[in-house]
């Protein structure tokens, strides 16, 4: 299996999915968005990922999505890199967004399939070698069958060991097993990330690179202690750390997870839970439930020092 470049290397750690804040009216909240990018490079994480499925990709305009970026970067100063996600609903769409984002700074892109239609093995595997011909950058090529209805497999992975700027992957099938099935079949080629929140410890066990989390963006201090128990392999800890933590990190895995981790970071007071229609803030029963999780979780914290 032949090995990627080595700019592999770079990535590893937390890269967190960030959220896109909007004000009430649904327009962009630029000022906001970048004040939370300041607490979560202070947090410690290694990358930031803009405009995933937390970003609300889909639902901004072509224009919007670029002054997202813009914010990024210029609030990122180089500390960290910069990916975006690239969510587009054609191969041509995907490969000229990603040309805009090169020219506006970004150092890498997370590239899902493409959007509403459900590619199979063939075309999807045609879509990302369009994507990866129209930029020279690294990127992340996203797995996610449960939200994307694409999945790839383990040998669809081993027939892109050829494309040298794809560096890394995101497993989120929600299926562990399959995290072994990788190693088995391109260890060492890519860099392996898990995408879902509450099989983070189960991932780590089993050998992961990075974490592209979620519920981490409102608790980013504590999400980055649990994630350097696992670098030390601090097994005990980390388990007592991941039953505290478990309950919130389930908020990743609902049909709304944007409504909850958004919620969670106006709780936290790291932004405010507005989102796009035809996402609505949520309300009632589900609303009170999702605070009792998140306010527990606060009341119970442990202490980092």
């Amino acid at each position: 299996m032949p090995q990627g470049p080595d700019l592999k290397s770079k990535w590893k750690g937390v890269f967190p999915a960030v959220a896109t804040q909007f004000k009430k009216d649904q327009s962009l909240d630029l000022d906001a968005t970048a004040r939370h990018l300041e607490v979560l490079i202070d947090s410690g994480v290694a990358g930031l990922i803009m405009l995933g499925s937390l970003g609300e990709n889909t639902s901004l305009e072509p224009e919007e999505k670029l002054r997202v970026i813009q914010t990024a970067v210029k609030a990122a100063k180089g500390r960290v890199p910069v990916l975006s996600g690239v969510a587009e609903c054609t191969t041509a769409a995907a490969c000229r967004y990603v040309g805009s984002c090169e020219r506006l700074g970004v150092e890498g892109f997370m590239v899902m399939p493409p959007m509403i239609y459900r590619a199979d093995a063939r075309e999807a595997l045609a879509h990302f070698r369009a994507v990866e011909g129209a930029t020279g950058l690294p990127w992340m090529l996203s797995n996610n069958p449960i939200s994307y209805h694409v999945d790839f497999t383990p040998g669809m992975f081993a027939e892109l060991a050829d494309v040298k700027n794809l560096v890394a992957l995101k497993e989120s099938s929600g299926d562990p097993r399959r995290i072994t099935d990788l190693h088995n079949t391109v260890g060492g080629r890519y860099a392996i990330f898990t995408g879902v929140d509450d099989l983070i410890l189960e991932s780590a066990v089993l050998g992961i690179d990075g974490w592209v989390t979620g519920v981490g963006t409102a608790f980013p201090r504590e999400n980055q202690y649990f994630w350097e128990l696992t670098r030390a392999s601090l097994w005990d800890e980390a388990l007592q750390f991941y039953r505290w933590f478990t309950p919130l990190l389930h908020l990743d895995v609902h049909t709304k997870f944007v409504q909850y981790i958004k919620l969670a970071l106006q709780e936290c007071g790291l932004g405010a839970e507005w989102v796009r229609a035809p996402r609505l803030p949520i309300i009632g029963k589900e609303r009170e439930q999702v605070l009792d999780i998140i306010r527990r979780g606060l009341e119970s914290r442990p202490s980092l020092s």
